[in-house]
């Protein structure tokens, strides 16, 4: 028996789990990955303060704290249906059917696709992908590579590659697109990674990255870009180039680029090769909420989340009574950020099934405080207007409070 299913042991997962067996509940974790620790087992950068940051560790002492508590890790399992029950909610896993009053959704994030001609050939992956293979598995994706796309996640692993001593030749943009849309336009791009200027490796691209805050100022940077770059740790970052093709024959061999204008507009006559055995595309994050869907959650589209989020509380209830949501299924934020939702998910939790030990909500309001305090204290954050992304999320809820759902239901 168990009183509480988990769904996802990244961080939000494992959080909100230990949170809620510390009260006492019965806690089953299950997830598809081979072991705990979700998109923490990728993570290894240096904190502004100087720290590192080992997300191997994090999960380890995550894992841990769960095992004592009691907690049952179920991984290799593939959740493929939610449904309610009698006594609350039904899973469906590849390995038989799970049962409790309480779920919790922590799974995450995934990656958008950029399609690039030859984007099929061996040696071309997503930088999550690539992330993986050198911080997890220590294999290392090839000798020499090219990123398509410029975005906060893909410098903070091309910072982890160059750790590894992976070479990472350059960083070009994807060509402009219906898919791709702004992350093929300059000037959106630069506009981006201002959220992040605080981070950047040089003082004077610091400098320059207050300057170009300016929108007149911005418009004429993107403008007289550099051809060649600016280096980051020693990789050109070419803003004004894009990605046509990606060419071989049996495996990855090179980028086709053209130069394109500040608005990502092909200029003609500009066709140029560049060697590469692999190819990394970085097309952003966006909520992994399909599981959410299928139990009939209701959802609301925030771009400042991410895109289409399940509608929720600060306590991350959602409207179905029983079911929970925490991490970057409710916005793509950090691995701190969800660790905090994970904890307050798991009070939450064990406050509606009347454990004493969260029964006063005390210890939950102090848990929801901790969101917002890590929130602001984050180095790096995927969506700059995540503030107003949460505001909007917490008026929908405020809108729809006490309003009586059933799966499948579509309201406001």
């Amino acid at each position: 028996m168990t009183d509480l299913i988990v769904i996802g042991s990244g961080p939000a997962g494992l959080a909100g789990a230990i949170a809620a067996a510390g009260t006492g509940l019965r806690v089953t974790v299950v997830d598809e990955f081979i072991r705990p620790g979700g998109r923490l087992l990728g993570q290894l950068h240096q904190e502004p303060s100087g720290e590192w940051w080992n997300g191997i560790k994090e999960a380890e002492k995550l894992q841990h704290e769960a095992h004592a508590l009691g907690i049952n890790i179920r991984c290799g399992v593939s959740v493929y249906n939610i449904e309610t029950a009698e006594a609350g909610w039904k899973v469906y896993t590849n390995e038989g059917v799970l049962e409790a009053p309480f779920v919790l959704i922590a799974t995450g994030a995934a990656e958008y696709p950029i399609p690039v001609p030859g984007w099929t050939l061996p040696g071309v992956m997503s930088i999550g992908a690539a992330q993986v293979m050198t911080n997890v598995h220590r294999v290392q994706a090839g000798r020499k590579g090219i990123i398509i796309g410029a975005n906060i996640l893909a410098f903070a692993i091309l910072n982890e590659l160059q750790l590894a001593g992976i070479k990472v030749d350059r960083v070009v943009l994807p060509e402009k697109n219906a898919v791709s849309r702004q992350a093929g336009e300059p000037e959106a791009v630069i506009r981006s990674l201002l959220n992040a200027a605080h981070l950047a490796p040089s003082a004077l691209l610091r400098f320059g990255s207050r300057l170009m805050k300016n929108e007149t100022i911005r418009n004429i940077g993107t403008r007289f870009y550099p051809k060649n770059g600016l280096k980051i740790n020693g990789t050109p970052l070419q803003l004004r180039k894009a990605a046509v093709e990606i060419i071989g024959t049996e495996q990855v061999e090179g980028v086709r680029t053209v130069d394109i204008d500040a608005y990502g507009h092909v200029i003609p006559g500009t066709d140029r090769l560049y060697e590469a055995d692999f190819v990394c595309i970085a097309g952003g994050l966006y909520p992994l909420a399909e599981l959410a869907a299928v139990a009939g959650c209701p959802f609301e589209y925030i771009p400042e989340l991410g895109g289409h989020v399940p509608r929720h509380s600060e306590t991350m209830a959602t409207p179905l009574p029983g079911l929970f949501v925490a991490g970057n299924i409710t916005g793509i934020e950090s691995g701190k950020v969800a660790m905090a939702q994970g904890t307050a998910a798991g009070l939450s939790i064990a406050k509606q099934a009347g454990k004493q030990a969260a029964a006063s909500g005390r210890q939950l309001e102090q848990a929801i405080e901790h969101v917002r305090t890590i929130r602001q204290q984050v180095a790096i954050q995927f969506h700059p207007d995540i503030e107003l992304g949460r505001s909007q999320m917490n008026e929908q809820w405020k809108a729809h409070e006490g309003t009586s759902v059933q799966p499948g239901e579509k309201i406001g």
